[in-house]
C-alpha cells in the first residue's frame, strides 16, 4: 500500500528533479478530501488542459468550473516547463476509470485497453494537467514535455515506482483523448531513462510495519507483496523477476527473498523465501 507523499515531500520531489515550481495560494490544503478517500496511491495520470494561456489554465485547474469543482489536478505544467501547484490531496482529475488498468498499474505490467469506468481514480492517482489545446494541431514544446517527464519521474522516484506507474488519461478512462499528441509508450520510455540517470534517493531508515506472515505465500495477493518486491529490487535482489514485482505472490518472489536471506548468512528455514519480521526489518535497514 502506497501512502501519499506529504505536501512538502511532493514539492521537494519535484524540485529535486530540477523543476521550476510555483506554489499557488494555499495549495497544500486545497482538495476534495471531504468527498472521498485520498490514497493509497499507485500512479500518475497525465492530462492536457484543453485550454490556452498559462494564467487562465492555472485558474481553471485550481477553481474548476460549473459541475466540476477544483482543484482539477495537483500540478499544471505550462508550455515553458514551469509547474504550478494548485492542490494537494484528492483532486477531480481522473474520475472513474477501468479497474483492470489500475490492477496493471499496481502490478507494473502492460496496460489493457480501458473499456469500463468502474473504479475511482481520484483517490488512487496523482494528476498533472499540461497546457495544450487538445485539438491535435498544437505542438508540444520540448521544454514542456521534458518537464512532464521530470514531474512523472519525480513522483515515481519518491515512491520507488517504475515508469509503468505513469499513464495517460486516455489509457484510464474510455473515450478520453488526452494527452492528445503524446505517445504514452514513448513517454514512459523517457521516464524510464530519467529514472536510470540518477540514483535512487536513500530509503527511510525504519521499515514499514511488518504485515504478518500470512500475508505472503502461494495464492496471496496484496499491496505488501508488491512493496516487498520493490524493496528487493532496490536492494539488488530482483534477478528472478522476468517483468517486475506485482501484488500476486509468485515463485520469483520466493526465490528473490531466499537469495536476500542467504546473503544475510541465514540458512535452513531462515532462508526459505518467506519473509518474517527479521527479513522484513533487514530489508529496510
Amino acid at each position: 500500500m502506497a501512502t501519499p507523499l506529504s505536501a512538502d515531500g511532493f514539492l521537494n520531489s519535484l524540485r529535486g528533479e530540477g523543476l521550476s515550481v510555483n506554489e499557488i495560494g494555499n495549495w497544500r490544503n486545497h482538495n476534495r478530501n471531504a468527498k472521498g478517500a485520498w490514497g493509497p496511491v499507485h500512479g500518475i495520470v497525465i492530462h492536457h488542459t484543453a485550454t490556452t494561456g498559462t494564467g487562465a489554465s492555472v485558474e481553471i485547474c485550481r477553481d474548476g468550473y460549473a459541475g466540476l469543482p477544483g482543484p482539477l489536478c495537483h500540478g499544471v505544467i505550462d508550455r515553458d516547463g514551469g509547474v504550478h501547484l494548485v492542490g494537494y490531496g484528492r483532486t477531480n482529475h481522473a474520475g472513474a476509470g477501468d479497474g483492470d488498468v489500475l490492477a496493471a498499474v499496481i502490478a507494473e505490467r502492460n496496460l489493457p485497453s480501458a473499456d469500463q469506468a468502474n473504479t475511482d481514480g481520484n483517490s488512487r492517482f496523482y494528476g498533472f494537467e499540461c497546457i495544450n489545446s487538445g485539438t491535435g494541431s498544437e505542438a508540444w514544446p520540448d521544454a514542456q514535455v521534458e518537464a512532464m517527464v521530470r514531474a512523472a519521474a519525480a513522483v515515481c522516484r519518491a515512491h520507488g515506482w517504475s515508469e509503468r506507474s505513469v499513464i495517460g488519461h486516455k489509457e484510464w478512462q474510455p473515450g478520453k483523448p488526452d494527452p492528445r499528441g503524446i505517445d504514452m509508450g514513448e513517454f514512459r520510455a523517457r521516464v524510464a531513462a530519467r529514472l536510470g540517470n540518477r540514483p535512487t534517493p536513500p530509503q527511510p531508515s525504519g521499515p514499514p510495519p511488518f504485515p504478518g506472515r500470512d500475508t505472503f505465500g502461494p495464492g496471496r495477493e496484496n499491496d505488501s507483496i508488491l512493496q516487498l518486491g520493490q524493496q528487493l529490487v532496490r536492494k539488488g535482489f530482483g534477478g528472478a523477476y522476468k517483468v517486475g514485482p506485482s501484488r500476486s505472490w509468485g515463485e520469483a518472489d520466493r526465490l528473490n527473498t531466499a537469495a536476500f536471506q542467504r546473503a544475510q548468512g541465514w540458512g535452513g528455514t531462515d532462508a526459505d523465501g518467506l519473509p518474517g519480521p527479521a527479513t522484513w526489518s533487514r530489508l529496510w535497514s
